[in-house]
C-alpha cells in the first residue's frame, strides 16, 4: 500500500490510548479502530507507521509494522476469547524442549548447566515440576504440572498471549516462554537457550547458512515478543 499519512501520533481516547495518521485513526485490516491500553504499547506502534513507507507517497507493506500485527491479533483474535489460544499455548509444556537431553553426555551436561536452573524456576514459580528424560522419546509429565503452567498461561492479557504466541512455538519451550515474560530472561538468553544444542553441533561441525538464517528470524521473532510482552505489562 502507499503511505497516505505525514505524520502518526498517539491519542487519549476513552478506551486508553489510539494511534491517529494525520489526525484520522488507525484502524486495523478488519476495521476495528485499534485502542491500546497503555501509552507506551501505543506510542511504539504509532512509531512503527511514522517511519513505515519512508514519507507519504511511499510504498509500505505490513512486514514493516510488525508489533502492529501482534496487537492486531491480539485485540481482533484472541480477546474476544483467549481460552484457546491459551490452551494451544499450554500444550508446549507437554514436550517441553528443556525436558528431553541429548545421548551425547558432554551436550547432556551442557543442556543440564544451562536448562536445569529453568526447570528449578518452573517448578518453585509456577508448582510445575517437570519430568526429564534422555533422547527423544516422549515422556508424561505430571497433570497438576500441566495444569499449573496453564493457569500461567491463561494469567496473561491478550496482548500477552499474543507474544508468547510468537516466543513459545519459535522456542520450543513453555518453559522458556514463561521466563521470558516474567523477566526471568531476556529475549537473547531465551534464544541462546533454545539453540543450544544447534550451535553446540556446529562446535565440531561448522556453521550451515540455512541454519543460520532460520535462527535469526527465530531471534527477531523472540525478540518481537519480548518487546510486547515489557509494553504490554
Amino acid at each position: 500500500m502507499k503511505r497516505f499519512w505525514e505524520e502518526a501520533a498517539v491519542q487519549p481516547v476513552d478506551a486508553g490510548w489510539g494511534i491517529a495518521l494525520d489526525g484520522k485513526p488507525l484502524r486495523l485490516p478488519g476495521g476495528t479502530t485499534l485502542h491500546l491500553p497503555g501509552r507506551a504499547l501505543a506510542e511504539a506502534v504509532a512509531a512503527e507507521w511514522h517511519a513505515a513507507g519512508g514519507e507519504k507517497g511511499g510504498e509500505m507493506s505490513m512486514e514493516e509494522v510488525p508489533l502492529t500485527r501482534l496487537v492486531g491479533t491480539a485485540v481482533d483474535r484472541i480477546a474476544p476469547d483467549p481460552a484457546p489460544s491459551a490452551a494451544a499455548i499450554a500444550e508446549y509444556g507437554e514436550s517441553d524442549l528443556l525436558c528431553y537431553r541429548a545421548e551425547d553426555y558432554r551436550l547432556a551436561a551442557l543442556e543440564a548447566e544451562n536448562w536445569q536452573p529453568l526447570l528449578d524456576w518452573a517448578a518453585l514459580h509456577h508448582d510445575a515440576p517437570l519430568h526429564v528424560a534422555k533422547g527423544i522419546a516422549h515422556v508424561a509429565q505430571p497433570p497438576s504440572s500441566l495444569r499449573a503452567l496453564h493457569a500461567a498461561v491463561a494469567a496473561h492479557s491478550p496482548f500477552g498471549l499474543s507474544a508468547l504466541g510468537i516466543a513459545v512455538p519459535a522456542l520450543g519451550s513453555l518453559v522458556l516462554g514463561l521466563a521470558l515474560s516474567a523477566g526471568r530472561i531476556d529475549a537473547a538468553e531465551a534464544h541462546r537457550l533454545a539453540t543450544l544444542d544447534e550451535t553446540y553441533q556446529e562446535s565440531f561441525w561448522g556453521t550451515d547458512p540455512e541454519a543460520e538464517a532460520r535462527r535469526a528470524r527465530i531471534a527477531a521473532d523472540v525478540a518481537l515478543a519480548a518487546r510486547l510482552l515489557e509494553l504490554s505489562r
